[in-house]
């Protein structure tokens, strides 16, 4: 196979635990998740991210007693705590239990079952599963490609470095989607893949979005796109939060799902809009406008001057922007003077 350019677009495959790699038909990843015979009466899910709680979701709406065990002390680790916190107060309905602050350090198979033992606070500590599903992450597919043959370059993670057209440090191979790195996202991914052929094409194409949403497609769902509030704490931005929460939504007190909450993140200096992260039903859908308005630039008073129709779940983000100003009707919060 001879070729003049070639676009690498080899994904990523899920992530797996040494310790753990127990060859059983019972132990599954994210991809033997969709694949399964049949639904298990109970099922452990390895890991408190997205995945690990969507394939959670599913089969807890499906009949199967769901357990989930997290490492670290919340769910959905790198997200902000109060759009995960509606979740993960559902969860604690919806699933067996959850375990935080807890590690799965060995599994065995006994008959039809998996035995299980669990390092932490947790008693006993010792259960078994019908299913395990590990759900730590996804690595790169640039091994076996034979890189090693041509000039790209591949980082310690294993994802092979580009630049802003998607690039590689070889003249005739460019590189989209997981496997030039983070965030994972299929929706990533196709943008990539357009702006590396108009970049073939000659074309004055790059990849340099301001936002890149990212949903959680449980119930609730989250979404966010742009700076988290997490992320300014990392890097210690000060930004100004304006959050309006669905017990004050028409449109949410009618379908009888109040939990969510809808919330913008602001330049205070710019006063332009940086971030913006929903919780609730449909969040995967509202989050579009937010990318919208950070990518074209747009003040927190262009998105409150917007008018939004009523009643619907997209007013919250006018909602929200209208908090940043002390002027929300449906929430009365005057602003403070500085």
């Amino acid at each position: 196979l001879e070729f003049d350019h070639c676009i690498v677009a080899t994904g990523s495959s899920p992530a797996t635990i040494p310790s753990l790699n127990l060859p059983s038909p019972r132990v599954m990843n994210s991809t033997g998740a969709l694949e399964l015979p049949d639904v298990p009466e109970s099922l452990l899910v390895i890991g408190g991210g997205y995945i690990g709680l969507e394939m959670g979701t599913v089969y807890a709406a499906l009949g199967s007693r769901v357990s989930v065990v997290e490492m670290t002390p919340g769910l959905l680790p790198g997200a902000d705590r109060n759009l995960v916190k509606p979740l993960a107060k559902r969860l604690e309905t919806d699933f067996e239990a959850i375990w935080l602050n807890t590690k799965v350090v060995s599994l065995k198979e006994k008959g039809e079952s998996i035995e299980v033992t669990l390092e932490g606070d947790v008693e006993p500590k010792t259960r078994t599963f019908d299913r395990v599903l590990i759900s730590v992450g996804r690595k790169p597919n640039s091994a076996d490609l034979g890189l090693e043959n041509t000039q790209v370059s591949v980082n310690e993670r294993g994802f092979i470095t580009v630049d802003k057209q998607l690039r590689t440090s070889d003249p005739r191979i460019l590189a989209i989607g997981d496997v030039v790195g983070d965030p994972m996202l299929a929706h990533k991914a196709a943008h990539e893949g357009k702006v590396a052929v108009e970049a073939l094409s000659g074309k004055a194409a790059t990849f340099e979005p301001r936002a890149i949403p990212a949903v959680v497609f449980t119930d609730p769902e989250i979404s966010w796109a742009g700076l988290t509030e997490e992320q300014a704490k990392a890097e210690g931005r000060t930004v100004a939060v304006a959050q309006f929460p669905w017990a004050a939504s028409g449109r949410a007190l009618a379908v009888g799902r109040t939990e969510g909450l809808t919330k913008w993140l602001v330049d205070p200096e710019t006063d332009r809009v940086v971030g913006c992260g929903i919780v609730g039903p449909g969040a995967g859908d509202l989050i579009g406008e937010a990318v919208l308005a950070i990518e074209m630039g747009a003040a927190v008073g262009d998105v409150a001057e917007s008018i939004h129709p009523h009643p619907t779940l997209t007013e919250t983000l006018g909602a929200a922007a209208e908090v940043h100003f002390g002027t929300a009707t449906d929430l009365y919060r005057p602003k403070r003077e500085r």
